[in-house]
């Protein structure tokens, strides 16, 4: 029934901030941007291989429960050839990473870092 994950919604509080975060600093590319005038909303569709992120702005969107962490989606994990690599790009654009663990079920390393609203974000192994 279903075939793969088409794509993910994020709602930002500071459109051109995550916009910024997203495509400069995570490197994913715009495949659209739309402004809906109606919504006074920024729609942006960015590629992340075959599924997309879909980031949204809306005037005044209420911040996020993460901690305690609420029911719900809990983040969004990236899968990413060289960890170490990554990590580096991160932290030299400033951005706070997590120390690396280990998943004791896989045998993989990943670690946590968060976008500009603090939506958790994951860097996962996958060689």
């Amino acid at each position: 029934m279903i075939d793969a994950i088409h794509h993910v919604a994020i709602i930002c509080s500071d459109y051109a901030r995550s916009k910024d975060f997203y495509c400069r600093i995570l490197g994913l590319p715009i495949i659209r941007e739309t402004y809906r005038a109606e919504r006074a909303s920024w729609k942006c569709d960015l590629a992340v291989g075959a599924t997309q992120i879909e980031l949204f702005s809306f005037p005044a969107p209420p911040p996020r429960v993460s901690r305690p962490e609420a029911c719900g989606l809990r983040h969004l994990a990236f899968a990413v050839a060289d960890l170490s690599a990554a990590i580096r790009h991160l932290q030299q654009a400033g951005i706070d990473v997590e120390p690396v663990r280990t998943d004791e079920l896989t045998g993989r390393d990943f670690t946590f870092f968060a976008d500009p609203d603090g939506l958790p974000l994951e860097l996962y192994q996958v060689r």
